[in-house]
């Protein structure tokens, strides 16, 4: 029993310069990043609006990041640029505005950290959401149909709708993709991921 309480100020020690060094000391230089305004003036990362923030939040709810992530790695420590999933590395100041973070851990499917700069189509979106093997044959991520309805095929079609082929229809007909509210909020926060702006400490 004497020797346990020997040891008492030696992980009191340890745990205090832990808890200093691998979290207070950096929240204290991460608090202090803010957005660097470009050539253009327009500042980077850009805050998400109430949109965003909602489509996040259908993002989280449908797990989407349990098997996607959202941090690009370094050249010499993955393929990640080689793959054109970004064209620099991922740094701390890209997430400023992210509560919580969504950089993930796994990575069944494709990093998303700029989806929204190298996949900007609407119906490809749509379409993937809905039954991914129409846009990635052999994918294995699962299907999103709930989030849609299928209309049948008329001359106009309802606003947002996309063109669904005759091989992802129910009937075996071309027809209406009419994404749900929930579907366009999920679009528009996929739109919003796009770390394609410069950042100086991304070249260090």
């Amino acid at each position: 029993m004497n020797k346990w309480w020997s040891l008492l100020p030696g992980v009191l020690t340890t745990l205090l310069f832990s808890m200093t060094g691998l979290v207070l000391i950096p929240n204290w230089h991460f608090q202090e990043l803010k957005p660097v305004a470009d050539a253009d003036g327009v500042s980077h990362p850009i805050q998400p609006d109430s949109t965003v923030l909602q489509g996040r939040q259908v993002y989280i709810a449908e797990g989407c990041i349990y098997c996607h992530s959202q941090q690009v790695r370094a050249a010499d420590f993955g393929s990640d640029i080689d793959r054109n999933w970004g064209t620099r590395r991922s740094v701390a100041r890209d997430y400023i505005f992210d509560r919580p973070h969504l950089m993930g851990t796994m990575r069944t499917g494709p990093d998303l950290a700029n989806i929204g700069a190298r996949q900007t189509s609407a119906q490809w979106h749509y379409l993937h959401l809905y039954n991914p093997q129409l846009t990635s044959p052999g994918s294995i991520m699962p299907p999103f149909s709930f989030l849609f309805k299928v209309v049948e095929k008329q001359a106009d079609g309802p606003v947002g709708a996309v063109n669904l082929p005759a091989n992802g229809s129910p009937n075996g007909r071309p027809a209406w993709l009419v994404p749900t509210s929930r579907a366009e909020l999920l679009f528009y926060y996929l739109m919003s991921l796009d770390q394609s702006y410069d950042l100086p400490e991304a070249h260090q």
